[in-house]
C-alpha cells in the first residue's frame, strides 16, 4: 500500500513538472511573438518618417531595457539574444544611417525634416537562438 501511494505521488509530481514546463514555454513563446509583432507590422509597408521615428524609439527602448552593450561609437552590439538594430537608407544624400546616429542627433530634427517622407522596411532578420527580431532595414522611397 505504501509503495502504491509513493508511485501515485511521484506520478502527480511528474505531471506537475510537465505542465509547469509547458506553461513556461508557452509564456515565452507568446512574449516573443508579441515583441516581434511590434516590428513585423512595418515589414514591406510604406510608412512616414513619424512612424519610423516611433520604430527607432521602440528599438532604442528595447535595447536599453535589455541592457544591450554599445561599442565606442555608441552603436548597439548584436548580442545574439535580444538586441535590435535598424539601418535607414536616405536617398536624399545616398547615405546609410544607423538608428543611433539619428537618435543621438535628435529625433525631433528627423521628424521635422522627414515627417511626410515615406520609408519602406525591405529587410528583417531574427536572432537564431531566440527567434526575436534582430535587424530592420528601411529605405526612403519618396522625397
Amino acid at each position: 500500500m505504501k509503495k502504491f501511494v509513493t508511485i501515485i505521488i511521484l506520478f502527480i509530481v511528474i505531471i506537475c513538472i510537465i505542465i509547469y514546463a509547458y506553461y513556461n514555454y508557452k509564456t515565452e513563446y507568446n512574449n516573443i511573438n508579441m515583441q516581434n509583432v511590434k516590428f513585423e507590422n512595418y515589414y514591406e509597408k510604406e510608412i512616414y518618417g513619424t512612424d519610423l521615428a516611433t520604430v527607432i524609439n521602440m528599438a532604442i527602448d528595447n535595447n536599453r531595457k535589455n541592457e544591450v552593450m554599445q561599442d565606442e561609437q555608441g552603436i548597439y552590439i548584436n548580442n545574439q539574444e535580444n538586441s535590435i538594430n535598424i539601418q535607414i537608407k536616405i536617398t536624399d544624400n545616398d547615405t546609410l544611417y544607423n538608428m543611433e546616429t539619428l537618435y543621438n542627433a535628435g529625433m525631433e530634427n528627423f521628424v521635422k525634416y522627414y515627417n511626410t517622407i515615406k520609408f519602406k522596411c525591405t529587410k528583417i532578420e531574427y536572432h537564431q537562438k531566440t527567434k526575436k527580431v534582430s535587424y530592420l532595414y528601411f529605405e526612403q522611397i519618396s522625397e
